[in-house]
């Protein structure tokens, strides 16, 4: 990279109060598009202007208030000049530096602005403060999220569970409608008949039809923490429940809780209407929902229980590890998941996630993308103390 290049990246990143020190280097002279990327930065970056989006006569003038089509317009520069990484960056500096939350229920704006789970997790806490004009717009917002989520989640997750599932067992009762054809085919082609042209089986292999019966379906419940610090994990839990719902191979609850109890179940056939679903802040009270959901544990040995919280209880604590480890050992799989989330260093109760440790119920943070794999081998049966330690690498 030539030394004017990187002088000029330097003169974007220190802002306009470095342009005496960096010239004394070179010739340093903006060009039109790294003016503009200067001019969309100090909008937000440059500590000297209060709020940045003011009077366009000075073009970085401090006004007294946002200028909502102004705003608009530095939302579609933002996104033309950098890339979609660094714009969600900058979006979300400009809501939490310059006061912006109460634009982001602008219809105009939600339309300019980048999908990111971050502005999803604001306004979905702020959802009860919408305008009625701008409902629509903000459904539409948080559908890009989903659809997005989606894409990154869905096949992989169908996969994995129906891996684990549909691994059904086998039967020495014949019955045609019953018949693994896989099984059957493979396990005989070393019988094929080139006279006949075809394969003539000496041994026909057919599933237990008592294996699918509702009785022996999985049933996985997803306990959601819904206070504030949770915003993300909602998001992503919230999308993997509905991929789950769909599956018919297993039975699927989702409860919502923060000091009350919301069993969003019947919502799941719409991602977007079950995270309009979520209180998002609040207290905890996590022995409290564990009590709600185990009235849906019909056969312990094939239950799968999510915990998805920070676990700052604001309840019962010793009750909830009685009741954690009394599922325990009843022979449901217990998994607590402290966050759901790209990235970062999870915040939770460290002594409250050792003492479930202790309970032998793994504890750990989850990238969305590994979900799928920690299905699978929680569906299986497997150890999971190795992915626990996955996770954090």
């Amino acid at each position: 990279m030539e030394i004017k290049e990187q002088i000029s990246r330097w003169r974007l990143i220190l802002g306009q109060e470095s342009d005496k020190r960096l010239s004394g280097m070179t010739d340093l002279v903006l060009t039109q598009e790294q003016d503009l990327m200067d001019q969309a930065l100090a909008s937000i970056y440059n500590r000297t202007e209060l709020g940045g989006f003011g009077d366009q006569g000075s073009g970085r003038g401090a006004g007294r208030g946002p200028s909502n089509p102004q705003i608009s317009r530095w939302l579609g520069d933002v996104r033309t000049l950098f890339d979609k990484e660094l714009v969600t960056v900058i979006q979300n500096d400009a809501v939490t530096r310059c006061g912006l939350k109460q634009l982001l229920f602008e219809p105009e704006l939600l339309e300019n602005m980048e999908p990111d789970i971050s502005l999803a997790s604001t306004i979905l806490m702020l959802k009860d403060q919408i305008p009625k004009r701008s409902k629509e717009s903000v459904r539409e917002f948080i559908k890009k999220i989903v659809e997005e989520i989606n894409k990154l989640l869905e096949q992989d997750i169908r996969r994995a569970v129906t891996a684990a599932v549909n691994k059904r067992k086998h039967s020495p009762i014949p019955s045609a409608s019953a018949m693994d054809f896989r099984m059957t085919i493979n396990r005989n082609l070393k019988h094929y008949n080139p006279d006949l042209k075809t394969i003539v089986p000496e041994h026909f292999y057919f599933f237990d039809r008592t294996s699918t019966t509702a009785a022996n379906k999985w049933t996985i419940i997803l306990d959601i923490d819904q206070s504030g610090s949770m915003g993300e994990s909602v998001i992503y839990s919230s999308i993997i429940s509905c991929i789950l719902a769909s599956m018919a191979s297993i039975k699927t609850r989702i409860v919502a809780f923060d000091t009350n109890i919301v069993d969003l179940t019947e919502k799941s056939d719409d991602p977007v209407d079950l995270l309009f679903g979520f209180q998002l802040g609040g207290g905890t009270d996590i022995n409290k929902s564990i009590a709600y959901c185990e009235q849906f544990i019909e056969n312990p040995a094939k239950t799968l229980f999510f915990l998805i919280s920070d676990l700052y209880e604001g309840g019962n604590r010793a009750g909830l590890l009685r009741r954690i480890s009394d599922l325990k050992e009843s022979g449901v799989t217990v998994i607590s998941l402290l966050a759901i989330a790209d990235g970062g260093k999870p915040y939770y109760d460290e002594q409250t996630a050792q003492k479930l440790a202790g309970l032998g119920v793994p504890c750990f943070a989850c990238a969305p993308q590994l979900l799928p794999e920690l299905l699978e081998k929680a569906l299986k049966g497997q150890d999971l103390s190795q992915f626990g330690k996955k996770t954090k690498n």
